[in-house]
């Protein structure tokens, strides 16, 4: 069954994809725009995990594929070039802030304003961890929570229906180069493509790593993060978070770097499915009906593997290990950690788990690297806010965050094979729901024939061709 052509046919409905195609119907009016996504539209993306059960999917799981992809799950978008991403190495930090600007414009737009942005940059407190041995990053941020997420990501797909041909619950089973651009084969039949743009994040790890082999195209490096997810008192902290609802701190030694991610005053912790892994991850207090007292985060250590395979067998060994094939995340005091014994019982504890986990001793199942940096980033923080850690806070193992290998690609992300283009996480350029947006919308201007502003690493876009 032949299905049609399309100018450009994007292959995957997450954030990146999204921008992409809302900037292309924005700009060309002429361009026919083709959306393929192995998961569902977004009022039909409904999973148990949403309410904190099991998941309750046949297949794939709805939380995380699907239109708006993990836009969906906390909507939190952080403009900045200190992290998330290496947009602004690829394309120039200028530019890559611009972008980031008109992410957010276009979220206003379509409702998110409602949710007043915040800063977290304080001098005072960053001359302070200067100190203390830490690095405060800082962002601005958008975090619009789930509720709202899906109300703007909604309203965007109204919006763009009209203009873009969706093709959902759709597997892409191979694609191929043809004299006039690509054919592309699926079970709901087969499409042809003058250009195809690749945005699957990372939940299409294994898809495209497939997808690359058979078109020559060799994958390389890839990170992988691994950390414990942190449980303390919600007034600990109260010294540095006065000003702002979180704040990025990274410490950096010879042999490791670490920095704090998902900082979530008042939040949960709960239960993350990926790759077939269970994880300790934060719920933002705004999802909850009833706040915690408790203040959460991940502490991150990365790590660089040769290959995608490497990476993700690292994960499954070690997460896999405490999971034990039951979902098993294990717990223990931070005291017991300091004093390297087990943790028998969390009765009685001052601070209250939030999360169901087995009591245990994190450090002999954990890389030791990961227990280094707990207990280097404590001490400091510990100088920073002046004051003890208490002993009950509670530490989880394991947490992760995936990355996708980085395939090479050019100023405009094409691959090596023409026509054929990555964007968002994974192109190995953006980690963040803001940097994937905006690498959405560069691609986009570009391939819908509008130049954008030079910069000292931007050549002269009229030397490059697009789609008229």
């Amino acid at each position: 069954m032949q299905s049609g052509y399309h100018d450009i046919t994007i292959i995957g409905a997450g954030v990146s994809s999204v921008f992409l195609a809302y900037t292309l119907m924005k700009i060309n009016e002429h361009v026919s725009i083709h959306m393929i996504d192995l998961g569902k539209e977004l009022s039909e993306r409904v999973c148990g995990l949403d309410q904190g059960g099991v998941c309750t999917c046949d297949d794939k799981c709805s939380k995380y594929i699907g239109f708006a992809g993990l836009g969906k799950s906390e909507g939190k978008f952080n403009y900045t070039n200190d992290f998330g991403g290496e947009l602004g190495r690829k394309i120039g930090e200028h530019e890559a802030r611009n972008l980031m600007k008109e992410v957010d414009e276009i979220l206003c737009k379509f409702g998110g304003g409602v949710i007043p942005s915040y800063s977290t940059k304080n001098e005072e407190l960053s001359r302070r961890a200067a100190k203390a041995e830490l690095k405060v990053l800082s962002t601005e941020v958008r975090h619009l929570g789930t509720r709202l997420a899906v109300e703007v990501f909604q309203k965007m797909y109204e919006c763009m229906k009209d203009r873009v041909t969706f093709s959902f619950e759709t597997r892409v089973d191979s694609i191929s180069k043809t004299e006039d651009g690509f054919r592309i084969c699926s079970n709901k039949g087969d499409f042809k493509a003058g250009k195809i743009v690749i945005g699957t994040g990372m939940s299409g790890s294994s898809w495209l790593k497939e997808i690359a082999a058979s078109l020559g195209l060799n994958q390389g490096e890839t990170r992988l993060d691994l950390g414990m997810r942190v449980e303390m008192k919600g007034d600990q902290l109260r010294s540095i978070l006065t000003e702002t609802f979180e704040t990025k701190l990274k410490i950096e030694r010879d042999s490791f770097s670490a920095t704090t991610y998902c900082m979530n005053p008042n939040g949960r912790i709960i239960r993350k499915h990926q790759h077939g892994l269970v994880m300790p991850d934060g719920q933002n207090a705004r999802e909850e009906d009833v706040p915690s007292a408790n203040l959460n985060f991940s502490l991150f250590v990365p790590r660089y593997y040769p290959s995608h395979t490497e990476a993700m067998e690292a994960a499954t060994g070690i997460i896999g290990g405490i999971n034990e094939d039951r979902g098993r995340i294990v717990v223990q005091r931070l005291e017991d950690f300091k004093l390297y014994r087990r943790t028998e019982t969390l009765k009685g504890n001052l601070i209250g788990p939030s999360l169901i986990a087995d009591c245990g001793n994190i450090r002999e199942e954990l890389p030791e690297l990961d227990c280094m940096a707990m207990e280097e980033f404590m001490a400091s923080l510990e100088k920073l806010i002046g004051e003890g850690i208490h002993g009950d806070t509670l530490l989880y193992g394991l947490d992760a965050k995936f990355y996708e290998p980085k395939l090479q690609t050019d100023l405009y992300f094409e691959t090596e094979v023409p026509g054929l283009y990555l964007i968002g996480d994974c192109s190995g350029e953006t980690h963040s729901l803001s940097q994937a947006a905006a690498s959405g919308i560069y691609v986009g201007r570009y391939l819908g024939g509008q130049y954008l502003p030079l910069h000292d690493n931007l050549p002269n876009r009229c030397d490059h061709p697009s789609v008229r």
